[in-house]
């Protein structure tokens, strides 16, 4: 059964319908607007895994953005980053808020929650997403990586994007690496080249040499896709 703070999950299940990407749905990491910031909530006991990735590590996974986990509940993730700040992004884009957990000054990645709710300590991780250019998958794909290197380690791109969908592009590869795991390129000046079309879905292989990937969402909302590692 999916968390409380997803019960709306539908919402996300439409964006990645609409956005023409594979099982997920990356939300914007872009220049998010003024935050506010809350008192972290009292860490209470959790019954999820104790086991968490490294604090140090910087890995992107099909279940996990460095230390962040799908599955984990806040709490679990506050007590693997002691140093870290949880600051409240509201708004952070249509539909979502966020949680910018931030180490050396930096913003490592955001936890993301439906726009309107709260997200406790209890509550469990189902979304993240990372445009910091430190973090990467295990074939050095992340945020700030050409289009055309990613080509090299998993095929073929597709980009596409939907105007139903706020215009936001992303792209998939032949040899995606999980259906988790989503790429962004941006919103407004669109990566890839389209051919001129009316209908509101726009899809192509040709993009400009100069694109890149700009943030890497990792999302489950099904039951057992971010089983304990």
């Amino acid at each position: 059964m999916l968390h409380p703070v997803f019960s709306r999950g539908l919402i996300l299940g439409s964006l990645l319908l609409l956005g023409g990407c594979p099982t997920s749905t990356p939300p914007v990491a872009e220049a998010p607007p003024a935050s506010t910031t809350t008192p972290s909530p009292t860490v209470t006991p959790s019954s999820s895994p104790s086991t968490t990735p490294s604090p140090t590590s910087r890995e992107i996974s099909a279940t996990a953005i460095g230390a962040a986990r799908l599955g984990m509940t806040l709490g679990d993730l506050k007590r693997a980053l002691p140093g870290a700040t949880f600051e409240v992004k509201s708004p952070f884009m249509v539909d979502f808020d966020a949680i910018a957990v931030s180490q050396d000054n930096a913003t490592q990645f955001y936890i993301l929650y439906l726009a309107g709710d709260t997200f406790e300590d209890t509550d469990t991780v189902q979304g993240l997403l990372t445009d910091n250019s430190s973090f990467r998958t295990d074939q050095g794909v992340g945020p700030g990586s050409s289009i055309a290197d990613a080509e090299g380690a998993y095929g073929n791109a597709t980009l596409s994007y939907n105007t139903e969908n706020e215009s936001r592009e992303y792209v998939r590869f032949e040899n995606h690496p999980s259906p988790n795991l989503a790429f962004y390129t941006g919103t407004g000046s669109e990566a890839g080249v389209y051919p001129e079309q009316e209908s509101s879905f726009h899809e192509t292989q040709d993009y400009r040499p100069e694109a890149t990937i700009k943030s890497v969402m990792v999302i489950c909302l099904r039951e057992g896709c971010a089983a304990p590692q």
